[in-house]
């Protein structure tokens, strides 16, 4: 409870009014009964007149009027403190994620982590609001209508003695039967969601590759998946009404039978017996709401775990102990000192595998080398996207770790090897580079990265909109935009982590000749599988199987090592 309070204690009053404002519906809930049998009991006895009935009528109406007001009540504050405890518990859900390192976000599926910021909030929301509205409700009901039903008749009150322990037995089976099904339910719905997220993502290539079908049969299983344990969990709920209904019934017949008895003994009145009645119903559906409740709550205790699972996830990748926070990235250089890494700390197969590199700040620094030798992995340590298992990265002569992760950030640019752009016009696009920047500004850093006269072709120009992931512009026009927006962030390292690959090689060439221009004071690192995209280089890094195999310029490579004249004269046939 200490852990959800954080997201009740603003909203504290509404909590308290709300289930206040029910008592109000329960106190006239038990009052309604005990009038009607007055009306029925002055009827039979001849005693009941137009006054007495209007003034019991009037009395009725004005306690129904009372009630709405309390229920109305109710359901308002009910329904604003659920309401804003989910925006804030969700806010909180989406804050912790974006502090996540790649390692923590690794360990939970993207579709298990919208799951939990999206059904589990809702669950716990769903349950909050309608806790407000019968958690004093329903006991408050039961109690008052125990009361008023043994006041009315003691000796009738003992059915209650094989009902109410009859239908908590019922309870806790169900709870017991039906909370380990809602487990599975979420985590079904974490499936589907992932297949969906997946297949939208990459609905592109699923068309290339015409797998329509293939998507169609993963969502069937997916979605035959989640419905099998939705039915399965349904089930205790399509039991539960039944037996409540059941056992409710039995009893009022038991009550009819035995009350009728009563009167013709003269022993009650028939007043009394329908006011008992009542009570009686009452009783028992207030066990019937309790056992909701307790359904909801087995739901949402299954999502509340999830949610503190991401809640309490230990990130692997902070800045709490770093001692140069306020330093920030001036030089731009850059010295690996015996730096090894491996993605899965259990395996003996290191990516990086004792990396020694020191690159001078202001230099211009290319990386080329096999697939999957460690090049991305290499430039990751940089603005710690991961950090080393062993050894240590410098950045100006200090530990990367002891940084701030916004300034040394900031201080860096990274053009990915997925481009990603993000819903949202161009300009907007670009800014995430510098959110000041001016439109003159954008324009100019869209010239040096080559993208300037595509935008300004477009109808609505950098006021274009883009799709999700920029879907609606090409390869290399949205490798370009990557590259303008790194460009307006003026970093003191700029990464191109092969992000030229889509353009020709006549346009790459302008965009390295922009890199001299506008970034000379700049460290300026470029991964590339063409060679004639690093040849210019003043340092050339040749790499396989995540160790450094050559570093140094072009000619002297092309002299003395071989893994880069194969390279070369693979993609040139030798020629000069």
């Amino acid at each position: 409870m200490k852990r959800w309070y954080k997201y009740i204690k603003p909203y504290l009053s509404w909590f308290i009014l709300g289930p206040v404002c029910m008592l109000v519906e329960v106190a006239g809930e038990a009052i309604m009964p005990r009038l009607l049998g007055i009306i029925i009991n002055s009827a039979n006895e001849g005693q009941l007149t137009s006054g007495k009935s209007l003034g019991i009528m009037a009395l009725m109406i004005l306690i129904a009027i009372i009630m709405m007001a309390g229920g109305v009540g109710g359901a308002y504050f009910a329904s604003k403190a659920s309401v804003n405890f989910a925006a804030d518990l969700r806010a909180d859900i989406y804050g912790k994620i974006q502090k996540f390192s790649f390692e923590n976000i690794d360990k939970f599926s993207t579709g298990s982590l919208i799951t939990r910021l999206t059904n589990d909030v809702t669950q716990m929301q769903n349950l909050i609001n309608m806790m407000m509205r019968m958690a004093l409700r329903a006991p408050g009901m039961m109690i008052a209508s125990l009361i008023m039903a043994v006041m009315l008749k003691p000796k009738l009150s003992v059915v209650f003695a094989v009902s109410i322990p009859l239908m908590l037995i019922s309870v806790g089976f169900i709870i017991k039967t039906g909370f380990p099904r809602f487990s599975k339910v979420q985590t079904k719905l974490d499936k589907l969601n992932s297949t969906v997220q997946e297949n939208v993502t990459n609905v592109r290539v699923v068309k290339s590759f015409v797998r329509e079908d293939h998507e169609n049969e993963k969502f069937r299983e997916a979605n035959k998946d989640l419905k099998d344990t939705g039915r399965s969990a349904a089930k205790v709920m399509i039991f539960m009404q039944p037996v409540m209904t059941l056992i409710m019934n039995i009893t009022v017949v038991a009550v009819v039978l035995i009350g009728s008895r009563l009167i013709l003994n003269t022993e009650m009145l028939p007043g009394d017996l329908s006011s008992f009645t009542m009570y009686v119903t009452q009783i028992l559906m207030s066990l019937v709401m309790v056992t909701f409740m307790l359904m909801f709550t087995s739901r949402a205790l299954a999502s509340s775990k999830r949610i503190k699972e991401v809640l309490d996830e230990d990130i692997t990748l902070t800045d709490d102990d770093a001692k140069e926070k306020d330093k920030k990235v001036d030089h731009g250089e850059i010295e690996f000192k015996n730096v090894s890494f491996r993605y899965y700390k259990s395996s003996e197969d290191k990516v990086l595998d004792s990396i020694d590199l020191k690159i001078p700040g202001g230099s211009t620094v290319g990386i080329i080398g096999s697939t999957g030798c460690g090049k991305t992995t290499l430039v990751s340590m940089i603005p710690r996207l991961y950090d080393c298992d062993e050894g240590e990265v410098l950045v100006d002569g200090v530990n990367v770790r002891d940084y701030s992760l916004v300034n040394l950030r900031d201080g860096i640019g990274m053009v990915l090897q997925k481009n990603t752009l993000f819903s949202g016009t161009i300009a907007e696009n670009l800014r995430w580079g510098d959110e000041e920047a001016d439109d003159e500004e954008i324009k100019r850093m869209a010239e040096y990265a080559q993208a300037d006269k595509f935008v300004s072709s477009f109808k609505d120009g950098y006021g274009t909109m883009l799709e999700q992931g920029g879907t609606n512009v090409s390869g290399g026009q949205k490798q370009r935009l990557c590259i303008a927006r790194a460009l307006l962030k003026q970093p003191k390292i700029l990464i191109l982590d092969d992000s030229t690959s889509a353009v020709d090689t006549a346009t790459e060439a302008m965009i390295r000749k922009a890199f001299k221009e506008e970034l000379q004071g700049s460290t300026k690192i470029i991964i590339a599988q063409r060679i004639s995209s690093v040849m210019d280089s003043d340092i050339i890094i040749v790499m396989n199987d995540g160790k450094i195999t050559g570093m140094g310029t072009h000619d002297e490579l092309l002299a003395g090592n071989t893994e880069y004249r194969e390279i070369y004269e693979s993609q040139t046939g030798g020629k000069n």
